[in-house]
């Protein structure tokens, strides 16, 4: 069971950007064989397809041991809806209210969300992540955490946000500071920091906007 939950936790913790091709399936498939684990059962559907899915088909699939016509059907329908969501448009922030509905989740919490939103070139949201969650108003965000995922996705640019539990929209010294560090971090790496966004369950304050960016 513990081969599952960590690909599972990965991705509710890091986004679906952070796991292996092999991890994804193997959050898809849920649980191994009689005689594999979910991750080497994911390795060998993988093997098996040359590393490319998109050619499967259920008669193909059902031909690897522990691959039943269930899980077939999983696999190729969640292919088919990869490729028609992909097809789809990215959603593109031109405000800040374009980004609050990544931020929904968080407004409420009672610790401290540290949130990083991937955009490319045409500020499209490539993915939206948590990278720290903290114990009030308290937190550690290092750069190296903030930037990893989009130096992944080849982000153009990020967003940053967090919430505050206390409930004021004032930034701290700290947030000024944070803001600034990540700034520079971005410049180094070729990223740029558009925004900060601080959230509440009241409102929200663009540090941009504020003046602290």
């Amino acid at each position: 069971m513990e081969a599952v939950e960590r690909p599972r936790e990965k991705l509710a913790a890091r986004g679906p950007a952070a796991l292996s091709d092999v991890e994804l399936l193997a959050v898809l498939l849920g649980s191994g064989s009689r005689h594999r684990s979910v991750l080497d059962l994911a390795a060998e559907v993988l093997r098996h397809a040359d590393g490319n899915l998109a050619g499967e088909t259920v008669n193909s699939l059902i031909k690897i041991d522990g691959i039943g016509r269930a899980r077939a059907c999983q696999i190729v329908a969640a292919i088919e809806l990869a490729r028609r969501q992909a097809d789809k448009p990215r959603p593109v922030v031109r405000s800040v209210e374009d980004v609050l509905p990544y931020l929904r989740d968080i407004r409420r919490q009672r610790q401290e969300y540290f949130v990083c939103l991937s955009l490319n070139g045409a500020n499209e949201v490539l993915e939206s992540r948590t990278v720290t969650i903290g114990l009030l108003d308290t937190n550690q965000v290092h750069p190296r955490e903030v930037f990893s995922d989009p130096i992944t996705d080849r982000a153009a640019s990020v967003i940053l946000a967090h919430n505050h539990p206390s409930g004021t929209l004032r930034p701290s010294p700290e947030d000024c500071a944070l803001t600034k560090r990540l700034v520079r971090a971005g410049e180094l790496l070729g990223i740029r920091v558009l925004d900060h966004i601080i959230v509440t369950e009241e409102g929200y304050l663009s540090m941009k906007q504020a003046g602290h960016l």
